[in-house]
């Protein structure tokens, strides 16, 4: 079964420094009051925010516990720093998690000289509390070029991964036009894929840029690539 969340039919706001989307509603974001409560979690994966920070802009130091936070830099620079001592320069390409245990407190700023555009995914994890932890990773595009490559894991055998403490993967894929890609789902998985850029169908069904999908009770995911695509998609069980 495939839900599409259009990018015209997601929840959006605008504080003048962030224009944000999120694919799903709740979970405590300021979302509208009128948000599309047909917009739901699935199993662990709560949060997926499409968010724009302007230059200059970015989020003041502010607290998390007991969430898995996975950020996928789209574009621009982000800059990072935390009460561990972390610090670090997150550019396009490059993917962060922050698991947020017994409590961290952490600024991210878009440090480049022009928008920045990431998505913010966040993750109930296996259980609560545990030791705080930061890490980021560049996963270079071609090494994902005709597939969707692992990028976050919470499994150990899922080796080159970023890891985080949560029943979910982290893909990512580029895409060629014309290419056709089959991805397995294995039973009793769930899975929220967006079209980061690009225009493809995925099981005869038609997905534009910005668009997501979630799905559930899906043996396997056939894509046909109708324009050059990058792809982004989490699957939990």
């Amino acid at each position: 079964m495939l839900e599409h969340r259009r990018w015209a039919s997601l929840d959006a706001a605008d504080y003048g420094w962030l224009r944000a989307k999120y694919h799903f509603a709740g979970a405590g974001l300021p979302v509208s009051p009128d948000g599309n409560a047909a917009h739901r979690a699935l199993g662990p994966l709560i949060v997926w925010n499409d968010d724009e920070i302007a230059v200059g802009g970015g989020f003041p130091e502010h607290g998390h516990r007991d969430v898995e936070i996975v950020t996928y830099v789209r574009q621009g620079v982000l800059g990072h720093r935390d009460t561990l001592g972390s610090e670090g320069t997150i550019r396009a390409g490059d993917v962060q998690v922050m698991s947020a245990g017994t409590g961290i407190r952490h600024s991210e700023v878009n440090q480049g000289d022009r928008p920045l555009k990431l998505y913010q995914i966040w993750l109930q994890p296996r259980k609560a509390g545990g030791q705080p932890a930061w890490d980021t990773r560049s996963f270079p595009k071609h090494d994902r070029s005709g597939r969707f490559a692992v990028l976050a894991s919470g499994f150990p055998n899922d080796e080159g991964a970023l890891p985080i403490r949560a029943d979910a993967r982290l893909f990512g894929a580029t895409l060629k036009a014309g290419e056709r890609v089959r991805h397995v789902l294995p039973a009793a998985h769930q899975a929220y894929l967006v079209v980061a850029s690009g225009r493809i169908e995925v099981n005869g069904e038609s997905m534009n840029a910005l668009d997501g999908v979630a799905i559930a009770n899906t043996a396997a995911l056939d894509i046909t690539v109708i324009e050059d695509s990058e792809l982004v998609m989490v699957a939990t069980r």
